[in-house]
């Protein structure tokens, strides 16, 4: 599978890293909706996870795999350190706020509700635990994984962030 994952980035990187997202970003959404308010299968929601599947996999995956190249390339300082931390502080007060607003954007228009609405109720407490979570990952994210695994890496600590992404969209977090 690795193998297959490997070739796969190396011939289309952001067709691999997009589909990679869209299928997190669902097991997210399943997660939230199974493992966190149990709803079982019956009451599973499943235009919800189609909703998460293609939001991840059309603006998130190709967005984050751009953003990333776009910090590697432009972002370069002679101590390595200094460069990880200017690379966090871009990702947390530009791309996150940024995608934040997106996300819940989105799927307020996906599910035909009020971005407005969406955005004045979630945006900041989604926006304040982000930045609990993702300075501290992206540090890791930046000093040691190689800029073509980023997006995976960011992608499979997502699957609780997704899962908490999901429930605010839906209105179960406050």
């Amino acid at each position: 599978m690795l193998r297959w994952y490997q070739r796969s980035l190396a011939a289309r990187p952001l067709l691999t890293q997009s589909l990679t997202t869209a299928v997190l970003f669902a097991v997210g959404d399943i997660t939230a909706q199974q493992v966190v308010e149990k709803k079982g299968l019956k009451k599973h929601e499943f235009a919800r996870t189609g909703r998460m599947f293609a939001y991840g996999g059309a603006v998130f995956g190709p967005a984050a795999t751009t953003w990333f190249k776009i910090l590697s390339q432009r972002v370069v300082l002679k101590n390595k350190n200094a460069e990880i931390l200017a690379r966090v502080a871009c990702d947390q007060l530009l791309f996150a706020p940024t995608f934040i607003g997106v996300f819940l954007s989105s799927m307020a228009v996906l599910e035909g509700s009020s971005p407005k609405e969406k955005l004045e109720k979630s945006y900041w407490p989604a926006l304040e635990t982000n930045w609990m979570v993702w300075p501290f990952v992206q540090m890791v994210n930046f000093k040691f994984v190689p800029l073509h695994h980023r997006v995976l890496a960011v992608n499979v600590v997502s699957i609780g962030w997704n899962c908490y992404l999901s429930m605010v969209n839906a209105g179960d977090v406050d």
